[in-house]
């Protein structure tokens, strides 16, 4: 049995009225695969055809780009060694950040090479110097899609040149693009950078919308013949933060038009509210045969809500807290669920969490407790 606590939520003012939403259609993208998420939410405000596998071509380096950040993170490379280039990364076809043969580049250097000028070579050059050789690094990014939950991304090179099987969807690439910025933020700002210089040659990024908007902070452009243009974005407006993927654009400034569009649609229509900070107590259960008389219960993570503009009053929060909690404790455990809706719509669930550990009380207070739940259960 659960007793259920109903708390309805009204951010602005207790009176608050939230007048009904109108929101229009999504605009019509010009593109093969495509996704507008909130980034700290997740929410999925539009998508199209996002989980059809397609080739992703440079969009493949966000996951490479990932991988060097943690191998950073790990302290298994260090950002000022260096990396021998390989015959093999000097030779890599496509777009390039002109490293030397048999050279020693710094890790950030090729880092910044990979993201800023989307080099080929830099690419092999990093996959090499941190499994060994390409192939090996490929099964490194195949084992952190599976980890990541990109269910339908397949990765056979750390470039995305042309290769049979090596294909990703919209929605995978959306989720990779929000670990990247909120798992290594420290690096995040590379890719902002409108232009990178090495070995003499100064090369501009090919995100256009860096130089259209200024909210545009990131992320990757993508050109194949195969998979057309494409473009994983984000922009920061206030607090909130949305990522887009176009996939199969018909040419740069295309994907750039549909990348803004998608932008443009989803700060104009809707908002994100953090609703509860992390660790955050929501509610106090009684307690039984424990230490204390009360558990606090309480979510891990921060709760973050995407919901129509103008909406926020009209959020239904309901707690569903199990009746008898007995002792004893273990931090992290589920004795709950927090649920929020929006006019009759489910929008979120997350369980309800001990918030700390409690022992058992001593002999003769159970004893007790045992009493009173017994009486408590025959009178109900």
């Amino acid at each position: 049995m659960r007793i259920l606590f109903i708390f309805v939520i009204a951010l602005f003012s207790i009176s608050a009225w939230a007048a009904p939403s109108i929101i229009p259609k999504p605009p019509s993208i010009a593109a093969s695969s495509y996704i507008l998420i909130d980034a700290n939410s997740g929410e999925v405000i539009v998508e199209h055809e996002a989980d059809t596998p397609l080739p992703p071509a440079s969009l493949t380096k966000l996951m490479t780009s990932y991988i060097v950040n943690q191998e950073l993170t790990f302290g298994n490379i260090q950002a000022d060694e260096t990396a021998r280039v390989s015959t093999k990364a000097w030779k890599t076809p496509g777009s390039r950040m002109f490293i030397d043969v048999n050279s020693n580049v710094p890790i950030m250097d090729l880092l910044k090479g990979l993201i800023i000028q989307s080099g080929n070579d830099a690419s092999v050059a990093l996959a090499e110097h941190i499994s060994g050789t390409e192939e090996a690094f490929a099964d490194v990014m195949n084992q952190y899609a599976a980890e990541l939950g990109m269910n339908k991304s397949h990765f056979v090179n750390s470039t995305g040149l042309p290769a049979a099987g090596h294909e990703t969807t919209a929605r995978d690439l959306s989720i990779l693009a929000r670990r990247l910025i909120f798992d290594h933020p420290e690096n995040y700002g590379l890719y902002k950078e409108k232009k990178f210089k090495y070995n003499g040659i100064e090369q501009p990024n090919r995100n256009k919308l860096l130089f259209w908007d200024p909210k545009v902070d990131g992320l990757k452009t993508g050109h194949t013949e195969e998979a057309g243009y494409c473009l994983v974005a984000s922009s920061k407006q206030g607090d909130m933060r949305l990522i887009s993927v176009v996939m199969g654009a018909k040419s740069e400034r295309a994907r750039a038009r549909e990348s803004q569009k998608l932008l443009t649609y989803g700060f104009r229509y809707f908002e994100t509210h953090k609703l509860f900070e992390d660790e955050q107590t929501l509610q106090t259960a009684p307690l039984w045969l424990g230490e204390k008389n009360e558990l606090n219960l309480g979510v891990r993570d921060g709760v973050y809500i995407t919901i129509p503009r103008g909406q926020q009053g009209n959020l239904d929060i309901e707690y569903s807290v199990d009746e008898v909690i007995k002792a004893p404790i273990s931090e992290g455990t589920e004795y709950g669920q927090l649920t929020v809706s929006l006019e009759g719509d489910l929008l979120l669930e997350k369980p309800l969490i001990a918030m700390e550990d409690i022992e058992e009380a001593g002999f003769f207070a159970r004893i007790w407790d045992y009493i009173k739940l017994f009486f408590s259960s025959l009178f109900g």
